[in-house]
């Protein structure tokens, strides 16, 4: 015989040994062995005489947990520059196909994000995403995260492809909409350090002379926020957006249509 028959032989003389299982936990005694038929329904019992508590949803929203995966959101720098660069990693990420991104180069006069690049067009297809949050973790800038937000139900498959414009975080109350230039004297990393945390007055003069009339300068703000009828324009101005923008995705739905 050979050498490796003689292992062979050993190991198989081994495992033909069988030992009883022995367990190191410890034992139950005579009255846990008495109920342990049942020891299964110990949950049960303890909730079979509680109240049933049913929530009165939609008339009263229970709100979900804070880490709870629900609709994404295109978040701001604190100047209000747009944060996604375009880089297109999260739309590579998505397991489901469901983001599509096309990026375009900011310039002296149309800086939308710090840096090269922001992202023209950017879709996400709520008919294929999944919520897994693969995409946020891809995401080099913090651009994209998701919301508590649950409620995405539709009429229509149109409406279910969300926009830019669907997507991005609100203006807060210091934010100047872009496009406006940088920061004087930073640089795109700056940004991502977390460094600009306001706008500048050199921001401010540049949007006044480029947009006079934009609703996020500190002078129109207030006139908007005391006219109720400023407010309400503003609002069906943003609906109709909305639905100019559902309209020219069934003429783009090969982007992300096809295959539904």
């Amino acid at each position: 015989m050979t050498e490796s028959d003689d292992v062979w032989k050993v190991n198989r003389e081994r495992d033909g040994k069988s030992e009883p299982f022995v367990s190191n936990l410890p034992q139950a005694g005579p009255v846990g062995k008495i109920f342990a038929p049942v020891a299964g329904f110990g949950v049960t019992l303890r909730n079979f005489f509680k109240p049933t508590v049913t929530e009165q949803y939609p008339e009263k929203k229970v709100a979900p947990m804070p880490r709870y995966h629900g609709r994404h959101q295109l978040n701001r720098y604190a100047d209000g520059l747009e944060k996604c660069i375009g880089c297109e990693l999260c739309a590579w990420a998505c397991p489901a196909d469901a983001i599509y991104v096309e990026a375009d180069s900011n310039t002296p006069d149309a800086q939308y994000s710090p840096g090269e690049r922001y992202g023209r067009v950017y879709q996400i297809n709520y008919l294929r995403c999944i919520f897994c949050g693969l995409c946020i973790e891809a995401c080099p800038t913090r651009a994209l995260t998701m919301t508590n937000e649950y409620e995405l139900a539709g009429p229509t498959r149109e409406g279910l492809i969300y926009e830019k414009q669907d997507l991005l975080a609100p203006m807060g109350e210091a934010m100047l909409a872009a496009p406006h230039p940088m920061v004087p004297g930073t640089v795109d990393d700056d940004y991502y350090r977390g460094d600009v945390l306001k706008v500048v007055e050199e921001q401010k003069e540049w949007v006044r002379e480029n947009r006079p009339e934009d609703p996020t300068l500190p002078e129109n703000r207030a006139a908007h926020q005391e006219n109720p009828e400023h407010r309400k324009g503003a609002y069906v101005n943003q609906d109709a957006n909305v639905r100019n923008h559902q309209t020219s995705m069934q003429h783009a739905s090969g982007n992300l249509g096809s295959g539904i």
